[in-house]
């Protein structure tokens, strides 16, 4: 999967991956998807919709309509990704896991040292793409709410049954751990302010 860095865009729909560091699941090892959850939380506090989800044990996949906050697109994921790795390595000491601690302190590269990082959690960067069509926004839903069920994974038989996604609500109409605002909504939206 390409990894692009900069969204050149203020506001829009966007699908969004990042993943833990060497793909460990770390998610799942720390029992933080919690910690993902409260993130939404803060970017709904923010004005922003999250549209779909899935949280996999090593990886997150979202689709996540910004509004124009004045802060850059990036900012806003990669304070995301810092509030979330505070949860998990909090989750990863209350559960003295020692050895990954170390592995994630040593995982840390000079430059962030200098500037007082203990721990890497994620991949340096996180994959996007702009979702400017119902069409699109429609395949990356059908994705991410997929992917338990498939490939290495087959942690479900069926995508209703993963409980840390959103795809009950767009099979059943029934909100899950998560309440998400229907794609089709953002029509209604207006992103830019």
């Amino acid at each position: 999967m390409p990894v692009k860095t900069q969204i050149p865009y203020d506001f829009g729909v966007f699908f969004i991956t990042f993943t833990c560091l060497k793909w460990i699941n770390l998610i799942d090892i720390a029992d933080a998807y919690d910690a993902v959850y409260k993130w939404f939380l803060v970017l709904k506090k923010d004005h922003h919709y999250i549209l779909g989800y899935v949280i996999m044990p090593n990886h997150i996949h979202t689709l996540i309509a910004f509004r124009n906050s004045g802060k850059r697109i990036n900012s806003v994921v990669g304070s995301g990704k810092r509030f979330m790795a505070y949860g998990i390595i909090d989750r990863l000491r209350a559960n003295h896991q020692k050895r990954m601690l170390e592995l994630l302190h040593n995982a840390v590269n000079y430059s962030d040292r200098k500037r007082n990082k203990i721990h890497e959690l994620w991949m340096d960067s996180f994959d996007w793409k702009l979702c400017d069509s119902w069409e699109l926004m429609e395949q990356k839903l059908n994705y991410m709410h997929n992917n338990p069920c498939s490939g290495k994974w087959n942690l479900v038989e069926s995508p209703i049954d993963y409980i840390h996604s959103s795809a009950k609500f767009y099979f059943t109409g029934k909100q899950g751990i998560f309440s998400v605002t229907h794609y089709m909504e953002t029509d209604d939206i207006d992103l830019s302010s």
